[in-house]
């Protein structure tokens, strides 16, 4: 009876210079005793992966799925969020996002450094033994997203074909290993809703490693229908996050949030089970799409705690994986049949 695998924490937002959040045994430990099984692993932290070491060296990486497993943990992902928005980057964008790469790269040699961290990842995930990197866009044409001033006809369709030219060697390395990458839709990268994901298709000519990492948080706050996503895309989700979000919209800020901080925003994160994401639907509409990989928590709540959040997530994970059923439920009420039978019920025979 297939199911989804979790629960899983993705440790980004939990990492920190001070135990237990400080490297891999201590915050492995840490999140094993609240009952995680999964540990998405962020590839640019070098407290919790030496990815240089992983994409180079097998024996390094089985040694890191043994540390796991001593603790009761397994890698889910290696992802790549950061080089991912890199990767592609507007100048208007350049200084906002130098925290995400080493000092000093500007303009091609910031996208070759991209380029390389990408492939580093995904040779460590083929020496790792997972199947997904989880990734952002990055893009050229966010900072027009409102059409206004008119946008000059043709600018959306170059700005495309130049983040498809980015990211096809990438993407050609990834199905040559057999790993696909998550794209995961968010704003600030030009790939950020299901059209902008089927435009990415048509300038990538429908890449088979071009697929999706589903986080529901991010259609809410954009008010796009998380749950008709799934319907549409759901053979392209091959991974999941699980966070909640919320949108309370007032007459004083609504979606775009009025510069205010994530507090004061109508739209706005929260911790499992505080929004309004219905994920009774969403596992629902997952399982039904056949997804068997991981359920992965990502905090990201602007009132509770990161420890709150992390210990009610493992529990609302695992209430809520599906063990998709091998029996009708009405069985029980059949019998054997044939088509005569079947003709005689019709009133054909």
């Amino acid at each position: 009876m297939p199911k989804m695998k979790g629960p899983a924490i993705f440790l980004a937002q939990f990492m920190r210079d001070e135990e237990p959040y400080n490297n891999m045994k201590n915050i492995g430990k840490w999140v094993a005793d609240l009952g995680y099984k999964g540990a998405q692993i962020p590839a640019w932290d070098e407290r919790v992966i030496d990815l240089d070491q992983a994409a180079a060296s097998k024996t390094y990486c089985d040694d890191f799925k043994g540390l796991l497993q001593e603790m009761g943990l397994e890698p889910t992902e290696l992802a790549g969020y950061l080089a991912g928005q890199v990767l592609a980057v507007h100048p208007a964008y350049e200084i906002m996002f130098e925290a995400f790469h080493p000092p000093g790269l500007k303009g091609n040699a910031r996208t070759e450094w991209a380029t390389e961290e990408l492939k580093k990842t995904i040779r460590a995930s083929v020496n790792m033994g997972t199947e997904v990197i989880p990734v952002l866009s990055g893009g050229f044409a966010w900072q027009m997203v409102y059409p206004w001033p008119q946008r000059p006809e043709g600018i959306i369709e170059e700005a495309f074909r130049e983040l498809a030219k980015c990211w096809r060697p990438i993407l050609d390395l990834a199905n040559e290993q057999g790993k696909v990458l998550g794209y995961e839709l968010h704003p600030g990268s030009d790939v950020y809703d299901g059209a902008t994901y089927e435009m990415f298709l048509d300038y990538t000519d429908d890449h088979p490693a071009a697929c999706l990492n589903y986080d529901p948080s991010h259609f809410l706050l954009q008010q796009l229908d998380y749950l008709d996503f799934i319907r549409l895309y759901g053979e392209r989700i091959k991974g999941f996050h699980v966070k909640d979000a919320e949108f309370r919209p007032t007459g004083r800020v609504g979606v775009y949030g009025g510069y205010q901080p994530w507090s004061g925003r109508a739209a706005r994160f929260r911790s499992l089970g505080d929004g309004q994401v219905d994920f009774t639907s969403v596992f629902t509409l997952l399982a039904e799409a056949d997804y068997t990989s991981w359920a992965v928590l990502e905090w990201e709540c602007c009132i509770k705690s990161p420890e709150q959040g992390a210990a009610e997530g493992a529990p609302f994970i695992a209430k809520h994986i599906i063990e998709t059923a091998s029996v009708a439920f009405d069985d029980f009420a059949g019998g054997e049949t044939n088509e005569e039978q079947n003709r005689q019920i019709l009133g054909l025979s």
